[in-house]
């Protein structure tokens, strides 16, 4: 089918402007640091079918399994105009229970009034706003715990509409800030994700008031088969093979054997267009075939600790990652997964099933994902991978009662290593990367909110692996409790670093130590819950990248 490129791009940019305004929304009216300094939060929008047509420049873990939460939201709500769906549960659509989603449904298209648009059977268009809040309830302070199932882990929320025809339903409301540490704040949270969903719904209506409903479901339906064909295109030039790898995890937190995660990825030989239609979960109606097999069948069965992942988030990795090979003009949507197949077997690591405890699947897990992926990929297209990055997003929580208030508080953030060296040039230097997209908590904004204190916030000099080109170094973050806190932390790479390309070198693995008041230090490994007293410290030092080609 013909397309006039000129309407594809104006609409393409549009529909991203949505996204990204979604987010500004979003950020600018959350109460907690965690999202409006760190930008833990993702917004998209989606097409009638609950497809991806846009997504903000978000946090790739989040964006690539949002299509699940809202099929959930399509699949057990009957949504009529004011609806929004809440949910975080990870085994009906969510990933782990502090990534909250809200769900809304757009009427655009049939006109008439609002009850006569409330009589309809499906909306034209959906957005969703994504946040991690830094307590959901459970055994740990932050939610981020050594857990052995999901219900140790925090209040679990299947669908449910938070709000009905415009108005927020109080009772909904009320049996999920009844079940956290900071009511306050995850309320003002949650105000800002409807805040956010609210912009989406606002701004489609005005875009299809301007160029009409038919124009741009239209071109939602072209983008989506131009993000086909460009994979397709990009496909068709990786030589056809069986690539594979493997990698671990240090431990899942309660035992100390390693979590293997192993994928194969096939490039079929035969890639010809078809001209035969087929369904969308084909190829869009224009092409019949996969072109990639994505396997990860040689991974471990499921593991007692928290680190197994559902499959939305090993979807979302795959996701990140071939979208990542494209042109970064390609619009990131739905479209660009129709040529590949992922299979993860039920009841394994990458596609846990319940009562599983998932936390760190989502930060953790989804990180090896990616580097399997990526080591995979460098047998087929060497001069387009980097080496590893730091592989972890060193999760930190903090919680206790707060002396200034004599409330709760929990405190969390991820901590940013080192950038796998890349066949170019260096890695970047403390920085987030891969499934992680947020920021280093400001000192300022962490010590104003909390009561804790930033000793010291440095680059780790020469934790990246040398080479060709050096891998970046990672951070080193010591913080200081002012009174006696729950700490934790949720973090890899502790037994070996970030694996080189090409005969680069390792990047330096992660070290975690507590100091002690008495002035002794301990050292800790990736994972663990700790006690600290009043003007005792936590010090972290997250992984340097790997490094590329030999020096």
């Amino acid at each position: 089918m013909l397309r006039d490129p000129i309407e594809l791009e104006i609409f393409k940019n549009l529909y991203h402007s949505i996204a990204e305004e979604m987010g500004a929304a979003l950020r600018r009216t959350a109460f907690s640091p965690n999202i409006k300094e760190r930008r833990d939060y993702s917004c998209a929008v989606f097409d009638s079918q609950g497809e991806v047509i846009a997504m903000g420049d978000h946090m790739p873990v989040h964006l690539g399994s949002m299509p699940m939460s809202v099929r959930a939201a399509i699949e057990k709500c009957e949504l009529t105009p004011g609806d929004m769906v809440m949910l975080n549960d990870p085994f009906a659509g969510g990933t782990h229970l502090p990534d909250i989603t809200l769900v809304a449904p757009v009427f655009v298209g049939n006109g008439g009034s609002q009850a006569d648009r409330r009589r309809r059977i499906a909306p034209d268009f959906y957005v969703a706003s994504r946040a991690h809040h830094a307590d959901v309830g459970g055994t740990y302070p932050g939610s981020m715990g050594l857990c052995r199932e999901i219900y140790q882990e925090g209040f679990r929320i299947p669908p449910v509409k938070v709000m009905r025809a415009g108005t927020i339903d109080r009772d909904v409301l009320a049996l999920l800030l009844t079940n956290v540490r900071t009511p306050g704040e995850r309320e003002g949270d949650l105000g800002a994700q409807i805040a956010a969903c609210h912009t989406g719904v606002t701004r489609l209506g005005e875009i299809c008031a301007r160029y009409g409903f038919p124009r741009a479901q239209r071109a939602a339906t072209d983008l989506l088969a131009y993000s086909e064909e460009m994979m397709r295109a990009f496909l068709a030039q990786v030589p056809a093979g069986v690539y594979r790898a493997a990698d671990f995890l240090d431990n899942d937190g309660v035992s100390e054997t390693p979590v293997k995660i192993a994928v194969s990825i096939t490039v079929h030989a035969n890639r010809r267009k078809s001209s035969r239609p087929g369904p969308a979960r084909g190829a869009g109606g224009v092409f019949a075939k996969r072109l990639v097999t994505v396997d990860f069948s040689g991974s471990d069965r499921q593991v007692e600790g928290s680190v197994n992942a559902v499959k939305a988030i090993t979807y979302s990795a795959c996701f990140y990652v071939f979208r990542c090979l494209l042109q970064e003009d390609v619009p990131a949507t739905a479209g660009l997964m129709r040529p590949i197949e992922v299979v993860a077997p039920a009841g394994t690591v990458v596609n846990a099933r319940p009562p599983a405890a998932v936390a760190g699947g989502n930060v953790e897990t989804s990180q090896r994902i990616v580097d399997v992926l990526m080591r995979a990929l460098a047998q087929a297209i060497p001069d387009r991978i980097p080496a590893a990055a730091a592989g972890t997003m060193n999760n930190l929580t903090i919680g206790g009662i707060d002396p200034r208030t004599g409330e709760a508080f929990a405190y969390y953030e991820t901590i940013a290593g080192g950038m796998g060296a890349r066949p170019t040039k260096d890695g970047v230097s403390g920085v987030h990367t891969h499934m992680t997209n947020s920021l280093n908590t400001p000192a300022e904004a962490l010590e104003y909110a909390y009561p804790l204190r930033v000793r010291r916030y440095a680059l780790r000099s020469g934790s990246g692996g040398a080479g060709r080109y050096r891998g970046g170094d990672g951070i080193v973050r010591e913080i200081e409790v002012l009174t006696d806190a729950e700490v934790t932390l949720l973090a890899d790479r502790r037994v070996r670093g970030p694996w080189g390309l090409h005969g680069g070198a390792e990047g330096a693995a992660g070290k975690a130590t507590i100091l002690r008041a008495d002035g002794s230090h301990e050292k800790l490994p990736g994972k663990f819950n700790v006690r600290l007293r009043k003007g005792e410290a936590i010090r972290i030092e997250s992984p340097g990248g790997g490094g590329w080609g030999s020096g």
